[in-house]
């Protein structure tokens, strides 16, 4: 199979030969407002070239929601060209929905958000792929996929695009002739599927009210880190996410069998920002599908039952460089210091707004039951010199080119875009206003500091508070994201528990 620039799917790619499209080829939505670089119009090229080759009938058009979930249309080879000109169009009441489905705007009273009216109603927006996301499924014949931006019908870009935000925000970092590199660490569990064939009726739900979840059992002991015996008993699952994720053109370094039963991690080469939030979605997308096509169902909740011993995390190692001279500007030279003053600044940035950013780091109730003492997953707002511990680990030594941070405070299950941009808007801050992070800590469990925020409903009135991220994203923007947050923990919270029935139910 040839990626998009026709070199086997292992390799980089480095599109030599693309015949850009004609000017008298562009036409339609796309080049009416100017919405593709030159660039993408040579990647559009490759792409055509890439379905005439490998007889591709399906294309899926797809954007990350507010909660990182991909949604979209797939449209046949035929109607494709369309597309491309013109997007493809989708109810805007998608921006609306909690992650049940349940619209927690009055869609059909007058509604404006963003100066937008077509909201009232649930009118149309309009889904524009960006040909450079193309990737042929190799678990789905004749079938592609490629990544989408939002816009509204008049060619503007909508604020609520969380891909598009990340975007824009890595355009200012580089006006300031810096760029930012990102390194995940993202672990998931997997477990036996138990009803492959249909769904069960209690399993169908509707908005508000989410059916019941699959069951499934362990396919792997626990408490055994990686233990290479027990990674070799699933061997079939590590070569189907192995060949999944390769076909893809996903930069795979690693699979691990982590500490806790049924739980792995992936990770991925450090690149660009920008590139690494797609590889990201497509990266979770790909581990799902290929799982569940074996017979096993894959989940990046962070605390699914059975996973008391160890919950899931994504670690997210992030530095900077000069974008002129390719410089690591975190890293010290010619001191006894592993961060750069730069570096510290930043670093002082995430733990000045890491209430706040939890908010996008750990966005859902379950993420907040990872904040444990002793797990590996932090409880407090601080740092450590390659503690793991900590909130903040510093990765490197005293004049390492490659020292940079890691955050581990992440949930696997983020948004992609909205985690590293909230960590690009804290460290951008504390570069600023020059932030010193403090010491480092050596007991990251038992240190009467700050904790991170106990529950969603914390996190969220941190968020609504935060004039930081207000400037950063705009008044609409945390006003939406706020809004759909306070509506989801809102039914958590009006929901009857098992927990409570068991404990009053009898009892009193």
């Amino acid at each position: 199979m040839s990626n998009l620039d026709g070199r086997p799917a292992s390799q980089g790619g480095s599109r030599p030969g693309v015949r850009p499209l004609a000017v008298a080829e562009r036409a339609g939505f796309v080049a009416r407002h100017g919405l593709w670089s030159e660039r993408q119009y040579a990647d559009e090229e490759q792409m055509r070239r890439v379905l005439d080759e490998l007889g591709v009938e399906l294309v899926r058009v797809a954007f990350s929601d507010q909660f990182g979930v991909l949604r979209g249309k797939t449209v046949t080879r035929a109607a494709l060209p369309g597309v491309l000109r013109s997007g493809i169009t989708v109810p805007s009441s998608l921006l609306l929905k909690d992650m049940s489905g349940q619209s927690t705007f009055p869609v059909f009273e007058a509604l404006e958000l963003d100066g937008y009216r077509g909201f009232s109603g649930a009118g149309d927006i309009v889904l524009v792929p960006d040909p450079s996301t193309f990737r042929v499924l190799p678990w789905s014949r004749k079938t592609a996929i490629v990544l989408a931006d939002l816009h509204y019908p008049d060619g503007r870009a909508v604020p609520y695009c969380t891909r598009g935000a990340l975007r824009r925000a890595l355009a200012g970092l580089a006006e300031r002739g810096l760029g930012l590199t990102i390194g995940p660490e993202l672990e998931f569990h997997v477990f036996a599927a138990e009803d492959r064939v249909g769904l069960r009726p209690e399993r169908v739900g509707g908005p508000g009210r989410p059916g019941e979840a699959p069951t499934g059992r362990p396919i792997s002991p626990g408490s055994q880190l990686l233990h290479l015996d027990a990674l070799d008993r699933v061997d079939d699952l590590v070569a189907a996410v192995h060949e999944g994720l390769t076909m893809l053109d996903l930069p795979l370094r690693s699979i691990e069998l982590e500490f806790g039963a049924s739980q792995f991690e992936v990770t991925l080469d450090a690149g660009d920002a920008a590139a690494v939030a797609d590889e990201i979605v497509l990266c979770r997308m790909a581990i799902k599908q290929v799982c569940r096509r074996i017979g096993l169902h894959a989940t990046f909740m962070a605390r699914p039952r059975g996973s008391e011993t160890a919950s899931t995390g994504w670690h997210l190692h992030q530095s900077m460089r000069d974008l002129g001279t390719g410089a690591a500007i975190f890293a010290s030279e010619g001191t006894d210091q592993v961060l750069s003053e730069t570096g510290r600044s930043y670093l002082g940035g995430l733990l000045e707004h890491a209430a706040a950013a939890t908010a996008f780091t750990t966005p859902t109730v379950n993420g907040y039951k990872r904040y444990q003492p002793q797990s590996l997953a932090p409880d407090r707002v601080v740092w450590g010199m390659d503690n793991k511990g900590a909130m903040v680990r510093v990765v490197g030594r005293p004049g390492d080119p490659n020292a940079h941070l890691e955050n581990r405070s992440g949930e696997p299950g983020a948004n992609a875009y909205l985690y590293i941009l909230s960590q690009l808007i804290s460290g951008l801050d504390g570069m600023d206003r020059g932030l010193d992070p403090g010491s480092p800590t050596e007991s990251p469990y038992l240190d009467d500091v700050e904790r991170l925020p106990r529950t969603l409903g914390e996190a969220v009135n941190a968020l609504d508070g935060s004039a930081v991220f207000r400037a950063a994203l705009g008044e609409d923007v945390v006003d939406w994201y706020v809004h759909l947050k306070r509506a989801e923990f809102a039914r958590y919270l009006a929901e009857v528990s098992e927990w409570e029935q068991r404990e009053y139910f009898d009892l009193l």
